[in-house]
């Protein structure tokens, strides 16, 4: 926490000291005011000297100018500091997650992980504005304490001895702040990421008419969330109402030692104007201390979130070598043992298409993430082109190893952006291939068309081909893809088949998938059960030959 706070102020010190130096000119112009009205009281009112009261008053034009002046820019500059550092922070965030090696996301719904790179990266940054206000409520209060001071020993010996207390009793006042705080961006964080999951699968649970139970488990985190919002609303409540008293009751002392002075002499009348103005003055700084003490709070609550993420420990370790160019895409698995796989040996060749057929999607899944590298497995070996993958970075062996997953999103912008992402090359092959120019040929604009969030403006099918698209568009060295045609029909399965297959000619492409039509295209079918390889062959020999095989494709 304390790390993520310090590099988040270091980062902006030049702002944060200009906007704390200029708000700390105009708390000292307004203690100036109060000072200046008594003189004007004692030398030109009570004098009745005309001359000193112009003097004066021009005197005060020119503070009020300060005031305002020093006002404005230190609001500028301290805001400046809040922003930068707040972007400061998604962008180390959002680096984080997205780093090569993973781990940010483990445990975390994405919209978590949303939530606390806008809500809590902006707390954090505000802790800025926080600091030069307490610079500046810190010089008001002294400053106020040095005129009460030149104006009574008593008075000022009173504000200046009561300012620490007062200070120590604002920070533990915030304990309970800081916690329920913390607890509150948690739980909203986490109903943030609730409900992002739920929008994404809205079309599977209403096709399996699951909408009552995802209402109700919204439901249930909503109430939570808003539970620690109260916890937290009520101890912000506390914390405010005891800070008013604190400061009213300091408030009501200054001014009763400055009314018995004025009462028994000690003090003239403008110095008493003076004092009382002095006295109220002094509820500025001290709301303001108020206020920052709690956005302090909520700031350390927001900068412990922050750091668990940037601390996160990642997926996988290891390997800073690239691997050799070219890469020819000889991949191979020995005795890999990880989740749902149990020894599974695999030799692809390079420039071959293999079809990986399995009926569980557990083994389906950890066999991308493993290929894919976003996590190592826990026994057996994994190779590319002859060198283990734990050896290689993590980011290389994805530039060369292009994992497609079947769910993969669509980002808001064009057809063609879509396609053209990652793309080396021009994307019209790549469209041919997985039947793409049909679905861009189909839209208003064509490829220009612009797609809304995750291509939700296209069916499935079409989703899936411009996947695909983008995926063959990569010309990556070694391919996987999983499941590509399941929304699509048949007639457009068969084209994507022969197209994959003219498209990925020289190139390594394993097919995770049950598709008669994309396994006939495959050089070579490999058999899944239990985790581990029981049959290999052509499809149409597996087809004839292996009943539980036959079963799984054409069921």
């Amino acid at each position: 926490m304390s790390g993520v706070l310090a590099s988040a102020i270091t980062g902006q010190k030049k702002y944060l000291a200009g906007g704390a130096v200029l708000a700390a000119s105009h708390q000292a112009g307004e203690v100036l005011v109060p000072v200046i009205i008594g003189v004007v009281i004692d030398q030109a009112v009570t004098e009745r000297d005309s001359g000193a009261l112009v003097r004066w008053i021009a005197v005060l034009a020119v503070v009020f100018a300060v005031l305002s002046f020093s006002y404005r820019l230190s609001a500028r500059f301290a805001t400046r500091a809040a922003e930068l550092a707040a972007h400061d922070l998604r962008l180390r965030l959002t680096e984080r997650t997205l780093h090569p090696r993973g781990g940010a996301e483990t445990g975390r719904l994405p919209g978590e992980l949303v939530t606390i790179a806008t809500g809590d990266a902006k707390r954090v940054g505000g802790v800025h504005i926080a600091l030069a206000a307490s610079i500046s409520a810190l010089t008001g209060l002294v400053g106020g304490g040095i005129a009460l001071l030149s104006v009574s020993v008593p008075l000022g010996l009173v504000v200046l001895l009561g300012i620490p207390p007062l200070l120590l009793a604002g920070h533990f006042l915030g304990k309970p702040l800081e916690r329920r705080s913390g607890a509150e961006q948690e739980r909203a964080a986490h109903a943030s990421g609730v409900a992002a999951d739920l929008i994404a699968g809205l079309r599977v649970l209403k096709g399996i008419g699951a909408e009552r139970t995802a209402v109700e488990r919204y439901r249930r985190t909503s109430r939570d969330s808003l539970a620690a919002t109260l916890r937290a609303a009520t101890a912000q409540a506390w914390h405010d109402g005891a800070m008013i008293i604190l400061t009213g009751a300091f408030i009501a002392l200054v001014a009763l030692v400055g009314g018995r002075l004025a009462a028994a002499g000690d003090i003239s009348i403008g110095q008493l104007v003076a004092a009382v103005g002095l006295a109220q003055l002094l509820l500025t700084p001290l709301s303001i201390l108020a206020w920052a003490n709690g956005e302090l709070a909520q700031g350390r609550a927001s900068a412990v979130r922050i750091a668990e993420v940037l601390a996160s420990p990642h997926a996988v370790t290891g390997g800073r070598d690239a691997p050799s160019e070219p890469v020819r895409g000889h991949v191979r698995l020995r005795d890999v043992s990880h989740g749902a796989l149990d020894g599974l040996t695999l030799d692809i060749a390079p420039g071959e298409t293999l079809g990986v057929v399995t009926a569980d999607p557990a083994t389906a899944t950890t066999l991308l993430q493993l290929l894919g590298r976003a996590c190592d497995p826990e026994s057996g070996v994994i190779e590319l082109d002859g060198v283990p993958l734990p050896s290689l970075d993590p980011g290389a062996v994805r530039r060369a190893v292009v994992v497609a997953e079947h769910d993969a999103d669509l980002f808001e912008g064009t057809l063609l952006d879509n396609v053209t992402a990652a793309a080396p090359g021009p994307p019209e092959p790549a469209m041919d291939a997985a039947a793409a120019d049909e679905v861009a040929a189909n839209l208003p604009e064509g490829a220009a068309t612009v797609l809304t969030e995750r291509g939700r403006s296209l069916s499935g099918g079409q989703r899936q081909r411009v996947a695909l698209a983008r995926a063959l568009a990569t010309d990556a060295p070694v391919l996987v893809l999983h499941d590509p045609t399941t929304a699509v029909d048949a007639v457009t399965e068969a084209r994507i088949a022969t197209g994959l297959q003219k498209s990925r000619a020289g190139r390594t492409t394993i097919v995770v998938a049950t598709s008669p039509a994309l396994l006939a295209a495959a050089d070579r079918v490999a058999f899944v059960q239990d985790g581990t390889v029981t049959a290999e062959g052509t499809h149409a020999a597996l087809v004839h030959d292996h009943e539980t095989y036959r079963a799984t494709v054409l069921s």
